[in-house]
């Protein structure tokens, strides 16, 4: 073994550390460097029996000599030219450039806009990214951990060894980074982190573009080439079909367990589309909504506790399936709406929690760190880093892939200090409250973000409290979202309906409650899937009655749900009254549309959506007051509701819902216009299951004064039953 200071390596230390993996500036020792006048190259090859410099044609110039049993070698270059390494094994050897002959990599620009949290497209300068630097091909690696000791990029290149490709510390941003030449897409790696405390861990990369099929935890180089998408007409014409007036019904769904294989395996985004795509157009959905496919380490969190939140998962295929998915979705008309997940994180050991050795991306106290309720981590969104971060992935679902819009989830959580917390539980805010004024900022900035980048695409909150101002726009002091779910609308509603109809008249303001507020917000009706777990029963479990009385109540449940203002969203399996909860381990009860009785729910949930869609006044003033009326609103003893729905140059509809077994004929309701009504839609029809009992599809109007109008109509409500009628 050679002196190691005959090579400018005098600090005994310096070296000790370097070869132990305990260096924090690797590219002060590695490299090329001057000594004395003379051009002096160091490589760490551990495990290797030589190294020797080669010029560019392959031509040995140099043998590097042995200067630590660690595996640091060091020679001297003849002159200044490019050099390449000849690293001999013990069955092989193998050219390579040297990595620590690079300058550095990242922008100044670049780090302090990631610094200061204003840096949109985050993902295109951290993460693993294919490039040529000086006529080399390779890999530039970068990820933040500004408290990390020393930062090793690890994978099957270098045999998972931290002591081989250590990285360079950019200051004062805190990003490492490093440049290893010969790196294909495809590669597995993560970074090896020596944290502030002494740990020693693996991560999966924050800003992953692609990941490893789980159980795994590593991420995967991506390809770099770019997605032939051939969506342009759907993205000319989409805005105008996100806006307050649009008929937006939307399938929400789990894409493991809409439908599973043969032997029950997840299929890839290529089977999932060739089914669904079809069937979601000739329902008459107008999007799906997907719960959460950014990567996650446990399937059953369905994807609420994320990882990747640049990442799809890989249990459906790979990033360029998926924006295949996507664009297969446009050209049928479709829409795509992913959830988000901004909220929080979980505490696996390869992913953010402690990243560095420091609580970076949470918070360090955990009266506002720990979510107690999911046993997850929450964003420090105070810090720039971490809320650029988050705002970086929202904008790359939208621009990477391409999606209509962002559901994001837990928005009740962000918004209070004291969300699930007892006293003495929480930390108040610089005023001494319980608003969250740094998730507050950090929601206004995603919402008016997309609002400038992508007008066309919407947000939609998760928000379950009165908070005020969620679907106001941000220059009028509201959080910007475009819709809100209607939480309240769905527990009153699904509770009402829960009860025997005998009984419904002690309820009657759970279905009337939600037109008091029905225009503070711009409201998603949801009828989701945390509707259907967790022993609350499927829809048609927590009907009640008889069989034939529990589909009824179903089929008079959507048509009230359709015919109120507001958006619609249901759950995938709702559409075919699905008898069990939902399992994401299992698909979706296809076979039940062999039973008559599901197959006419599903006939119904088809026509609701067509009729919404090609009738105005059932959609394009969902956020107007002039768009709805009551006829009947206060009929608690007989547990009748009725209503108009209107629009600007649109015909008239009125919309009556009968919650009793009890057939009513005679009922006369009075309504704004003389002449025909047709009896547009009736859930009580043959077809989809029901008695058969209707108005003989219309009834004119007689020029009988009730309920304010001086015309009025005769009709027939069926049992448990609404009916649609439309003004000619």
């Amino acid at each position: 073994m050679t002196d190691a200071r005959n090579y400018g390596l005098s600090d005994a230390a310096a070296v000790a550390a370097l070869v132990e993996g305990r260096h924090g500036d690797p590219f002060s020792l590695l490299g090329p460097h001057t000594v004395d006048g003379r051009r002096v190259v160091r490589t760490l090859q551990p495990g290797a029996l030589g190294v020797e410099l080669i010029d560019t044609s392959g031509r040995p110039v140099a043998e590097l000599r042995r200067v630590h049993d660690g595996g640091l070698f060091a020679g001297f270059a003849p002159d200044a030219s490019a050099y390449r390494l000849r690293v001999r094994w013990s069955a092989a050897s193998h050219d390579t450039h040297d990595p620590y002959a690079f300058g550095t990599l990242l922008a100044d620009d670049d780090l302090a806009r990631m610094a200061d949290g204003t840096h949109v497209e985050l993902f295109r300068v951290l993460g693993a990214h294919p490039i040529t630097l000086d006529g080399v091909h390779g890999v530039r690696f970068a990820v933040w951990a500004p408290n990390a000791q020393r930062v090793s990029v690890v994978g099957d290149f270098d045999s998972w060894d931290g002591r081989r490709h250590p990285m360079r510390k950019r200051v004062p941003s805190g990003v490492w980074e490093l440049f290893v030449p010969g790196l294909l897409a495809g590669a597995r790696y993560k970074y090896e982190i020596w944290g502030a405390d002494g740990s020693l861990t693996q991560r999966a990369d924050p800003v992953a573009l692609a990941a490893e099929l789980p159980p795994a935890t590593g991420s995967i180089v991506a390809d770099p080439t770019a997605f032939h998408w051939t969506d342009a007409e759907w993205l000319r014409k989409r805005g105008a079909l996100h806006h307050a007036g649009s008929p937006l019904s939307i399938y929400e769904l789990h894409a493991g367990s809409w439908l599973r294989g043969k032997n029950n395996e997840e299929l890839h985004w290529d089977d999932i589309g060739e089914r669904l795509i079809p069937y979601v157009a000739g329902m008459g959905f107008t999007h799906i909504e997907l719960l959460p496919i950014s990567e996650h380490p446990f399937g059953g969190s369905w994807g609420y506790q994320p990882l990747g939140q640049f990442a799809p998962t890989s249990r459906f295929g790979t990033p360029e399936a998926f924006a295949r998915f996507v664009d297969r979705c446009h050209e049928a008309g479709v829409g795509v709406i992913v959830d988000w997940v901004p909220a929080h994180f979980p505490t696996d050991i390869h992913g953010l929690a402690h990243f560095d050795g420091t609580p970076l991306y949470e918070h360090a106290d955990p009266r506002e760190g720990f979510h107690q309720d999911w046993n997850t981590l929450i964003f420090n969104l105070g810090r720039n880093e971490v809320s650029g971060f988050l705002v970086a992935s929202a904008l790359a679902w939208l621009e990477r892939f391409h999606v209509d819009g962002l559901r994001v989830d837990a928005v009740a959580s962000m918004l209070y200090r004291d969300y699930s917390r007892k006293h003495g539980e929480w930390v108040p805010n610089k005023y001494g409250g319980r608003e969250n004024l740094e998730s507050i900022d950090f929601l206004r900035r995603v919402n008016q973000l997309v609002a400038e980048r992508h007008p066309d695409c919407m947000t939609i909150a998760e928000e379950s409290t009165a908070w005020p101002g969620v679907t106001q726009r941000v220059e009028q002091g509201g959080l910007g979202f475009t819709f809100k779910w209607n939480m309240g609308w769905m527990h009153d509603s699904l509770d009402f309906m829960t009860h025997d109809p005998i009984h419904r008249r002690w309820h009657h303001g759970e279905m009337t409650f939600s037109m008091v507020y029905a225009y503070s917000e711009k409201f998603v009706l949801p009828l989701s899937h945390d509707e259907v777990v967790h022993g609350k029963r499927s829809l048609l479990g927590r009907m009640p009655g008889d069989e034939w009385q529990k589909f009824a109540n179903l089929r008079a449940y959507y048509g009230f749900m359709w015919g109120h203002p507001g958006k619609k969203l249901l759950f995938t399996g709702g559409e075919i009254a699905q008898p069990r909860e939902w399992n994401h381990d299992a698909q979706i009860a296809w076979e039940l549309l062999d039973h008559p009785l599901h197959l006419g729910v599903q006939k119904l949930v088809r026509d609701l959506n067509k009729l919404y869609a090609s009738t105005p006044a059932l959609h394009a003033w969902d956020s107007d007051p002039r768009g709805f009326r009551w006829v009947i609103g206060d009929d608690a003893e007989q547990s009748v509701f009725a209503w108009l729905r209107m629009a600007d140059g649109g015909r008239t509809v009125l919309v009556v819902s009968n919650m009793t077994p009890t057939p009513r004929h005679g009922f006369r309701l009075g309504v704004p216009e003389g002449g025909r009504w047709r009896e547009a839609l009736n859930s009580d029809a043959a077809e989809y299951g029901g008695s058969g009992m209707g108005n003989e599809g219309e009834r004119h109007a007689q020029a009988v004064h009730a309920h304010g109008f001086e015309q009025s109509l005769v009709l027939s409500l069926p049992p448990l039953s609404t009916v649609m009628f439309v003004a000619d």
